[in-house]
């Protein structure tokens, strides 16, 4: 029988120890002990899993998916579940005489979507929880950055403006959709992605279903696209944008 010996890899930027990352503990002592299974509160993380309790072998944790072939962090920060959000924000398509389009008898959502840096997927905007965020302000945030602030034709209180309102529009609607694993490349033995995704949506296309949206500084392209079984997506996000499809009894 084969023996297991994935290869170890930790990027350089993460070894570096941005605010984003745990210090290193392959082979190392740490002034802090990292605190697995539970709410590290030496770093402010959630260590604990939206899966189930994880197994901590020889001071590193494993994956509760099972083997990736890669040991260490990869681009992750953290060991263990790296705690991510997602907004899913949601408005009905028109036709071109401004009713709500309709195909095999289903009305047809749309989302929007933001055009990854790194991979050049189309994905949902969303992004990894900082330290003693709570996953709430994560989706703001995340949304805000990837969507609204790279507005090039807003001056600073338009943006100030807008931000207030979808502030105000995040607080008052939002389904959770899912909360679990996330089907990640950048996944390894002991480092893993886990997001709750949250969908928010325009009824009446009248809060923010208007909105021009652009891309941030973490997106080069940001779009309202037609949430449908041919448009592929990033990592896990078409299982997400298929489940909203279902709840909202809209055409997929």
């Amino acid at each position: 029988m084969a023996t297991y010996k994935p290869v170890f890899y930790t990027a350089p930027s993460v070894k570096g120890r941005p605010a984003w990352a745990d210090p290193s503990i392959e082979g190392t002592r740490v002034e802090k002990r990292l605190r697995f299974n539970e709410y590290d509160d030496n770093y402010k993380v959630d260590r604990s899993s939206y899966i189930r309790t994880y197994s901590v072998i020889g001071g590193m944790p494993r994956n509760p998916k099972g083997r990736t072939g890669l040991r260490g962090r990869g681009l992750l920060g953290r060991y263990g579940p790296n705690h991510a959000a997602d907004p899913i924000v949601t408005r009905w398509e028109k036709a071109d005489d401004g009713t709500d389009l309709t195909i095999d008898g289903k009305k047809v959502l749309e989302f929007i979507a933001i055009k990854r840096e790194d991979t050049g997927e189309w994905a949902i905007p969303g992004g990894m929880v900082d330290p003693g965020e709570k996953v709430t302000a994560t989706l703001l945030r995340e949304f805000q950055e990837e969507v609204v602030c790279g507005n090039p034709n807003m001056n600073e209180e338009d943006q100030n403006e807008l931000k207030r309102k979808i502030a105000n529009f995040f607080k008052t609607s939002g389904s959770e959709i899912f909360r679990g694993y996330c089907d990640d490349h950048r996944n390894t033995d002991n480092s893993w992605i886990e997001t709750v995704a949250i969908n928010f949506h325009d009824d009446s296309g009248e809060v923010i279903g208007n909105l021009s949206v652009s891309p941030g500084y973490e997106a080069k392209g940001a779009k309202w696209k037609r949430i449908e079984a041919s448009f592929k997506l990033f990592a896990s996000h078409q299982n997400y944008i298929k489940t909203v499809a279902e709840k909202r009894n809209a055409y997929f």
